[in-house]
């Protein structure tokens, strides 16, 4: 494995928000010591001789495992057979403000879960069984999923980041063990005196186009089932605080906040309290940990159930990775959305779940386990947005319409929007080139950053041959809903049929979308139709202003339907109307 310390000694690296969001990346090499449980009985000496190292002036950094839990409090229930140490904390000196970068590759057999989607059934059952009898309120489920590793970690880990966008991202390598971690649940943040923690609870997948995906999040606020497990789990931590924090501290400053990230939006509430100076770390673990997010309520008898229906132990995995600075600040995650690697063997295991309640349906769970997985699979490349737009005699055609698809789409991925900027360079671009007709071509990237571009435009002369493509584009790619320089997806295409203009793309479900770089409009017994945006394309500015005005109209249009027509016309804001003439059809 690629890493980039000697001899594989313990390294660890922590990409951590700030409680006003900042990512504030840190790196730990070179302990001056470890300090290591691997039974209930060393855990909270492990711990005294961690707050010993921290009242020295020495950073400590490492995790717990979910598993070290009876050692806070006896009657927490877990399985046996944990693979990893219950605590693993090295001591180390001031560190290193470094953010890493794998450069290598890496290989990953297919994930397989550890359940078949029978126990996965049985198990809600069970729970729901549970829940009726009284004796818990919201159970967390949780599987794992396990695969062969091969290669550089470091290059899956920035594969990991890119892919959740988290606040509290983790490398961390023992040697027996290297953990890849893109939380985005915070566990806590002690600043002085002041503690926060902002429990998880509540899922839902990203939506493909801005509509769809604003949506679903508005589903998630509004969702009873979600807010009563929200509001379960937000009591817990209320009490669970309050066994620590000064009377009357303990306060709710966000309810159902809604964190949206590459594969899912969360749910979110934020928790702060003040605690007595004299209190030690240990005493903050026993109050909180295991997170009552990744537990459920009541915590005790649903730790008894957790027990005895999930058939592993989870390690590392919804425990806590984080450090503790002599500056009386500490910061931990929940290790969720987070894989293992045993390093002698190449195992990757990765743990996945959701709180069940009575709502719960074994579908809906089952969903949300694979939005959370997605993580596993999402290999998001780097890429700018991208508004082609025509320019003539100073006046851009469709103006508000291009910027606000272009506002939508940076909403949709996190990029920074600054509108007054962006009509300022534009209109500056116009005033310098009055003549025209120009395709103008803006560039906007994730921190905000432009380029622009005009050419003349070379008139077609039309028709224009286009080729239907020989197989069909995945519905679900999220990259056909947004315009942007990732054009992977029509490129291969492109490559294949050199000889035409253009090539007409349909989808799985043998649905007709869009061409290659413009919209599709077919002329049926005298009307005019388009393929609506869920069959997977790209909102077309001037298709969306010719639906406005009643000139075209959607329908869903099949591959038979190129046979009913007696036109095809390529329609975009730059070229307008070109009529087509298919060749090589199905």
């Amino acid at each position: 494995m690629n890493m980039p310390f000697k001899n594989h000694e313990p390294f660890l690296s922590f990409e951590f928000a700030s409680s006003d969001g900042v990512i504030k990346p840190l790196t730990f090499s070179t302990p001056l010591k470890m300090i290591i449980a691997n039974t209930i009985e060393e855990v909270l000496p492990s711990f005294r001789l961690v707050q010993e190292a921290v009242d020295q002036g020495f950073y400590a950094a490492g995790f717990l495992s979910y598993e070290s839990a009876p050692a806070f409090d006896s009657a927490f229930k877990v399985r046996n057979g944990h693979k990893m140490p219950l605590i693993w904390f090295g001591i180390f000196q001031e560190p290193q403000m470094r953010t890493l970068s794998g450069t290598a590759s890496y290989s990953l057999s297919e994930w397989n879960p550890n359940v078949s989607i029978d126990e996965y059934h049985q198990a809600i059952a069970s729970i729901k069984q549970s829940i009726e009898s009284g004796d818990t309120y919201q159970t967390n489920y949780t599987i794992r999923l396990h695969s062969q590793f091969e290669g550089d970690a470091l290059s899956l880990f920035q594969k990991m980041k890119k892919a959740q966008s988290s606040n509290y991202c983790a490398f961390i390598h023992t040697g027996d063990h290297t953990i890849l971690s893109a939380s985005p649940e915070l566990f806590f943040h002690l600043e002085g005196n002041k503690i926060t923690t902002r429990p998880m609870k509540g899922t839902i997948k990203r939506g493909k186009s801005f509509e769809e995906d604003l949506a679903n999040a508005s589903w998630l606020y509004h969702s009873e089932k979600n807010r009563a497990e929200n509001v379960m789990i937000v009591d817990l931590l209320r009490n669970d605080l309050g066994m620590i924090a000064e009377p009357g501290s303990v306060n709710v400053t966000k309810l159902f906040e809604i964190e949206t990230y590459p594969t899912v939006h969360q749910m979110t509430s934020t928790i702060t309290a003040n605690i007595p100076s004299h209190t030690q770390m240990v005493d903050i673990f026993k109050a909180l940990f295991p997170c009552g997010s990744i537990t459920g309520a009541p915590k005790i008898k649903t730790m008894d159930i957790i027990a005895d229906i999930e058939t592993t132990p989870r390690n590392v995995y919804c425990g806590a990775i984080g450090y503790i600075s002599p500056n009386k600040e500490a910061i931990f995650s929940v290790p969720i959305r987070t894989v293992v690697i045993e390093q002698e063997s190449g195992q990757a295991t990765y743990g996945v779940g959701g709180g069940i309640t009575w709502d719960s349906t074994t579908q809906g769970e089952y969903h949300e386990i694979l939005a959370k997985s997605k993580i596993l699979e999402e290999d998001r490349p780097e890429f700018q947005l991208l508004e082609s737009i025509l320019l003539n005699e100073g006046d851009y055609f469709l103006f508000e319409n291009h910027l606000n698809r272009l506002k939508k789409s940076a909403r949709y991925f996190g990029f920074t929007f600054n509108e007054f900027e962006i009509k300022q360079i534009l209109a500056d671009f116009a005033n310098q080139n009055n003549q025209g007709p120009f395709k103008v071509r803006f560039l906007l990237d994730k921190n905000g950053g432009t380029k622009l571009e005009g050419q003349p435009i070379q008139l077609f002369v039309g028709p224009i041959k286009a080729a239907l493509a020989k197989e069909p584009v995945e519905r679900n790619h999220v990259f056909l809903y947004h315009k942007t320089t990732n054009r992977e997806i029509y490129s291969k295409f492109q490559k294949v049929y050199r000889q035409v203009s253009d090539v007409l793309l349909w989808n799985e479900d043998r649905e007709l979308t869009e061409f290659t770089n413009g919209n599709v409009v077919l002329d049926i017994d005298g009307q005019l139709w388009t393929p609506p945006i869920t069959s997977g394309l790209l909102a077309g500015t001037f298709r969306q202003a010719l639906i406005d005005e009643g000139v075209i109209q959607e329908r869903i249009l099949l591959l038979s339907d190129l046979k009913k027509c007696s036109k095809i016309w390529f329609i975009n804001s730059v070229r307008k109307w070109v009529e087509v003439e298919l060749v090589d059809e199905l």
